[in-house]
C-alpha cells in the first residue's frame, strides 16, 4: 500500500503545481482584460458626458444653431480627472443651451396664439397638432428633426413647438400661418 501511495505522489505533486500555476496567472489575465473595460465609476462619467452632449446638441438643433463640435477623446482617455473635466464642460454647455432655448424670441406672441389654439398636447383629429396647431407640412418644413425623433407636434415640449414656429417666423412667414389668432393677439 505504501508503494502505491509513493507512485501517486509525483502525480499529485504535478497536479498541485499545475493548480498553483493557474491561480498565479489568473490575476494577471484579469488585469489584462480590464485594461479595455472602463472601471464602473469611469463608465458612469462617460455616460454623463454623452447625456450632456446629447442635451446640448438637442437644444442647439431645436434653436437652429450650429452644433458644438466634439471628439470622443475623453471616452478613451484613462485619466479620470480629464473625464471629469470634460463632463463638467458638457454640463455647462447643456445648461447654457437650455437657458438660451428658454429665451424664445416672440415668446409672448407664441403664448398668446397658444391661448386661442388649445392645449400643448392637443391632437384634435382635424390635421393640426400641438399648442400652436401646426399641420403636417408645416412640421415637415420647420421641424423635421423633431418630427422624426418624437412624432407630431402634440408630443413636443412647448419650447420645441415655439422654436419650430420661430423658424417659420424667421423664414419670412411671420405670424401669418395663424391669421385669426395672430390678429386677435395684435401681432398682424
Amino acid at each position: 500500500m505504501l508503494r502505491q501511495n509513493l507512485r501517486l505522489l509525483p502525480v499529485l505533486a504535478f497536479i498541485l503545481l499545475g493548480l498553483a500555476a493557474l491561480t498565479a496567472t489568473r490575476p494577471a489575465d484579469a488585469r489584462e482584460k480590464n485594461v479595455a473595460v472602463l472601471a464602473p465609476s469611469d463608465a458612469g462619467i462617460v455616460k454623463q458626458i454623452r447625456h450632456y452632449r446629447r442635451a446640448t446638441w438637442h437644444w442647439q438643433s431645436v434653436m437652429g444653431v450650429k452644433r458644438t463640435r466634439a471628439n470622443r477623446t475623453a471616452e478613451r482617455d484613462p485619466s479620470r480627472k480629464f473625464k471629469l473635466w470634460v463632463r463638467n464642460l458638457w454640463k455647462q454647455r447643456a445648461k447654457r443651451a437650455r437657458t438660451s432655448a428658454v429665451r424664445v424670441p416672440h415668446k409672448s406672441g407664441w403664448l398668446c396664439i397658444h391661448r386661442y389654439e388649445g392645449a400643448w398636447n392637443s391632437a384634435t383629429g382635424n390635421g393640426y397638432y400641438g399648442g400652436l396647431q401646426m399641420d403636417m407640412s408645416f412640421q415637415r418644413l420647420y421641424g423635421p428633426h423633431l418630427l422624426r425623433k418624437k412624432g407630431t407636434a402634440n408630443k413636443w415640449t412647448p419650447l420645441e413647438q415655439m422654436w419650430v414656429a420661430e423658424r417659420a417666423h424667421r423664414s419670412g412667414r411671420g405670424f401669418y400661418p395663424w391669421p385669426n389668432t395672430a390678429r386677435s393677439c395684435g401681432l398682424i
